[in-house]
């Protein structure tokens, strides 16, 4: 598991405002090649039903202090409740059922892409695909959502980059009419 660096460039209660937000950075990288990643974090049976429909054959794991389960020892994910769904590599189109059925619950969408453009005001050059996401987590603040004991009120957009171009992100930030709101942090992918 490799990580990336992460900053906060938009935290709202509007849901769409924060995914109109990730689209106008999305649309200054190389997208070429875009996947989704979605995570979200489990407590019901009801939940567990919506969000397993569209996440076919996510990756789960039961967190928490009774922790007693994975997807890969074969488990029942039902029978393990709190989980963590992981699902990698989806179509980008998906985002919107995703969005639509994780309701009230903690929850990220990461888009993974080819790059970032340059940055000739900051003096960087075009980013590879290493550290190039965008990150909306959804009734969370923590980019961590198996972190979260509680759902936030509101969602939280992050920018990530290489940490040796720390820079490029409030240059993101600052084209698409945004600015840094949270200090650069490491970020699980």
């Amino acid at each position: 598991m490799a990580n990336s660096y992460a900053q906060a460039v938009l935290r709202t209660t509007d849901l769409a405002e924060v995914l109109r937000a990730a689209g106008r950075l999305l649309e200054l990288a190389d997208t070429t090649e875009l996947e989704v990643d979605f995570e979200a974090r489990v407590s019901t049976p009801g939940e567990l039903e919506r969000l397993s429909g569209v996440m076919p054959e996510a990756e789960w794991f039961s967190y928490g202090t009774d922790r007693h389960g994975f997807s890969k020892d074969g488990g029942v994910p039902s029978e393990c409740l709190p989980v963590l769904l992981r699902r990698w590599c989806m179509a980008p189109e998906t985002v919107e059922e995703f969005v639509a059925v994780a309701g009230d619950v903690p929850a990220m969408v990461r888009w993974d892409f080819n790059g970032w453009p340059e940055a000739p005001e900051v003096g960087l050059g075009s980013g590879g695909c290493r550290g190039a996401y965008v990150t909306v987590c959804m009734n969370a603040r923590d980019l961590d959502i198996c972190f979260v004991e509680e759902p936030a009120p509101d969602h939280t957009l992050y920018v990530h980059v290489k940490q040796i171009e720390a820079e490029r992100a409030p240059w993101l930030a600052a084209q698409v009419g945004l600015r840094i709101i949270g200090e650069l942090e490491m970020a699980p992918l």
